[in-house]
């Protein structure tokens, strides 16, 4: 058997065979990629034969290689993965088999279904051959399919000499450059992807047979035999990510604000200032506050700032952000962005588009790939604006010392490239051209105004340099006119009014959002995130709706309830993360295969003896989803969605996203209250003004005196005739006993102020009562009493 070291430079002085033809097999990751790095290295002289696969041709040429310099070579591919683990067939029967023994049974590895004839490509070609090089993506991945491919052609040629080429594009000088420079397989890398298919194997058949028998026995009419219920450690946390969005947003309890809105006008353009508190949470107060401004009748201006502002040019792009991008930009599909960015790869526009790096090398020439571009009806001037200036790229900070940033290698046009293909290679070339180039540049005005106590502010921007923006038309900037104002000045001609609204739920997630939660909790990798998110469409355990965004399954939505019930956060993302961390470090020779191996085994065998225990709680779970779509009315159903999949719950079926997602009647999660829904202002008496904590955060220091003493400033208001306690909730706003806020003075014979301590710590959410007057004024005494307390805790 072949032993693969790392990265080692390999010496060709055993290679070259004097008088004596050397024979080569040359093996890419797909069959686009063999056809375009064979017409590279044959200089478009190869010629094509058939193999045993017709989707997998060969291409012969001859090259030098080493220090042969009349090698013949046959190119041909496999389709990704060749091989897989498997269970011995007699642990395949899922009823015969005690499912806990698949945590111990030795697993072998077999063909997968459908790449026999690749197989046998394989062993016909490396019967006739002296060398093997191993031309796959250049990934975790590529590796392990090189490995496999190693496997298949060393039992048929266990003299074979085994090589691995590294490229990062697929262009003259990339191809000719791995060539000259072959290295060995790193096992390191075959040994962490070995790892995880392993694990995959154990966990995923383990619990999938456990939840599918148990729901088909629970579920007949639901989950018939050929309904697979599976489980995967990535696709369990990425529907828990959907989950639990979807759960914040049922529970989520819309409550009423009011803020007051500012508008003047001057030369004949309307000005909208913002309030600076920007909202409140009750109207009595913001009407006292409204009240309190009309009676200043003027408004007087405080600043007039100007300064320069920046809209920042995009990072170099990697993988993941391609994807996001892609979703929101282009309005693909995570899936549709890697199949399209892996076809443009394979023709070579563009790089390798499976990387973590966002910063280009310092010795990178990316003025090659500018000059390219600057052919183009479209962008070409400003890219030859840029081959002028000299490319200047905006780098970030992550690199998988890899491969680089994804960039273009070669122009096309729209002609060349149709549908798909070409959009996603005009928004590479664009994002490539604006990454090199500057950002935009305007000038940026704020007024800010006080009436009465309240400050209002307004903004202004004129774009005075569009810089990226010319070429990059997926992000917008624009002139906001803002009329001139001096400072100091008194504005009479205004309008003051309050407005009402509600705090809204977050969005669910699409593609995007999804993409960023896995990348920042480390579930799966750059080249995995969208081929999970099909996993669990496909299981229809979550699906879109009408604006691209998920909604769980009923099946979804249970089989997260279930395992959270039994105690195990299997959809939590921590598990998986601590997985792909460790095999990280078996990539980096920190860890060893066989020890990451019997850890992660025995930590899912506990768990999952102990969910076979309180597996009951996964069918409870789901029967009590199934109840409420009985009991939901049928009017909220697509007719075409019916019969098609029961197990889907209602807001996945109706033709937009508002009627399911309407908050009903159960505890907030939001604003850390667990507060009753209902009319705030109704339930509450006209002689009372809340203070509450959120109003306090938001208060300056003029603002407590103005609030604690509203019936004596406010005596003589036709509509605050009468006397108004302020009060406090102590705890949580609305709920408990209410209890009356005495009046301080500090230690100048002054009304106090009252504050919240915002600081995270101990007296986190404390109030406390201080002097009046502003921190930068001599005269400020050290006065200083916790809320509630007349104990002499004054400093």
């Amino acid at each position: 058997m072949v032993i693969y070291e790392g990265e080692v430079r390999v010496s060709f002085g055993n290679i070259g065979r004097s008088n004596i033809s050397m024979r080569a097999l040359f093996v890419a990751e797909k069959n686009d990629a063999a056809k375009s790095i064979a017409a590279i290295l044959s200089r478009g002289t190869s010629t094509r034969r058939d193999g045993r696969s017709r989707f997998n041709k060969i291409y012969q040429f001859t090259a030098n290689v080493g220090q042969n310099p009349g090698c013949y070579v046959a190119m041909t591919s496999v389709s990704g993965h060749l091989l897989q683990h498997d269970f011995p067939s007699s642990f395949k029967n899922w009823t015969e088999t005690p499912i806990k023994v698949l945590f111990d049974v030795n697993v072998q590895k077999s063909t997968i279904p459908g790449m026999e004839d690749i197989r046998a490509t394989l062993i016909e070609e490396i019967r006739k051959s002296d060398l093997l090089v191993i031309w796959t993506d250049c990934d975790r991945e590529g590796e392990a399919i090189g490995a496999e491919v190693v496997s298949v052609c060393t039992q048929v040629n266990c003299n074979l000499d085994v090589y691995r080429a590294r490229f990062s594009e697929i262009t003259n000088a990339a191809v000719n450059r791995a060539l000259n420079n072959l290295v060995r397989l790193d096992q390191r890398l075959v040994d962490a992807v070995e790892c995880r298919s392993e694990l995959d194997l154990r966990i995923g058949a383990a619990f999938t047979r456990l939840q599918t028998l148990h729901l088909r026995n629970n579920f007949g009419n639901i989950f018939r035999d050929k309904n697979i219920v599976s489980y995967g450690s990535c696709q369990f946390p990425t529907l828990g990510f959907i989950v639990e969005r979807y759960k914040a947003i049922k529970e989520f309890i819309s409550e009423t604000f009011w803020k007051i809105s500012m508008k003047h006008t001057r030369d004949d353009i309307l000005v909208e200032f913002f309030w600076d508190r920007q909202r409140l949470f009750d109207h009595n107060v913001v009407q006292v506050l409204l009240d309190d401004c009309e009676e200043a009748r003027e408004a007087r201006v405080l600043s007039v700032i100007r300064k320069p502002k920046s809209k920042w040019r995009p990072f170099a792009l990697d993988t993941v952000e391609l994807e996001k991008l892609a979703v929101r930009k282009l309005k693909f599909s995570a899936k549709e962005t890697m199949v399209v960015a892996e076809r443009l790869y394979n023709k070579g526009y563009i790089s390798y588009p499976r990387t973590e790096t966002n910063k280009f090398p310092k010795d990178m020439d990316l003025n090659i790939y500018v000059q390219q571009q600057t052919v183009s009806g479209e962008w070409g001037d400003f890219a030859q604006e840029i081959a002028v200036r000299g490319p200047s790229p905006r780098n970030g900070s992550k690199t998988d010392e890899a491969h680089p940033p994804i960039h273009p290698l070669k122009f096309a046009t729209a002609n060349e490239l149709i549908g798909l293909e070409w959009s996603l290679y005009e928004f590479i070339v664009r994002h490539f051209l604006a990454c090199l180039s500057v950002d935009a540049k305007g000038q940026e005005t704020k007024v800010q105004v006080r009436v009465g106590n309240e400050n209002f502010t307004a903004s202004g921007l004129i774009v005075e340099d569009y810089g990226y923006l010319n070429v990059y038309k997926y992000d917008k900037w624009s002139d906001k006119i803002l009329p001139s104002y001096r400072e100091n000045e008194l504005i009479t001609s205004y309008q003051l009014q309050i407005t009402e609204g509600q705090t809204q739920p977050p969005q669910l997630l699409n593609e995007a959002d999804l993409i960023a939660l896995m990348d920042k909790y480390g579930i799966g990798t750059d080249a995995t995130h969208a081929e999970h998110i099909e996993t669990i469409k496909t299981r229809q355990y979550a699906a879109l709706n009408n604006d691209g965004r998920f909604v769980p399954g009923y099946i979804g939505l249970a089989l997260v309830d279930g395992y959270d019930q039994m105690g195990y956060a299997m959809s939590k993302p921590h598990m998986r993360a601590d997985l792909e961390s460790q095999l990280k470090l078996i990539c980096l020779g920190q860890r060893n295969r066989d020890d990451v191996l019997k850890e992660q085994i025995a930590r899912y065998r506990a768990i999952f003896e102990k969910a076979e225990d309180k597996i009951e709680m996964l069918s409870n779970a789901l029967r009590q989803y199934l109840n409420q779509r009985e009991n939901l009315p049928e009017t909220t159903i697509l007719e075409h969605q019916q019969n098609n999949n029961p197990q889907l719950p209602n807001n996945m079926r109706v033709a937009t996203s508002r009627a399911p997602l309407t908050p009903r009647n159960s505890f907030s999660t939001r604003r850390g209250k667990n507060r009753k829904s209902g009319s705030r202002g109704a339930r509450r008496s006209i002689l009372e003004t809340v203070v509450n904590e959120e109003q306090l955060a938001t208060t300056n220091a003029s603002d407590i005196e103005l609030l604690s003493s509203l019936s004596i400033l406010h005596s003589n208001s036709g509509t605050r005739g009468r006397t108004k306690a302020i009060t406090s909730a102590g705890g949580s706003r609305g709920r408990g006993r209410v209890r009356s806020v005495q009046k301080r003075q500090c230690s100048c014979g002054q009304a106090a102020k009252r504050l919240i301590v915002k600081k995270e710590g101990p007296n986190h959410g404390r109030a406390f009562w201080t002097c009046s007057k502003g921190r930068d004024n001599p005269e400020k005494c050290k006065y200083f009493e916790w809320d509630g307390s007349r104990n002499n805790e004054s400093l």
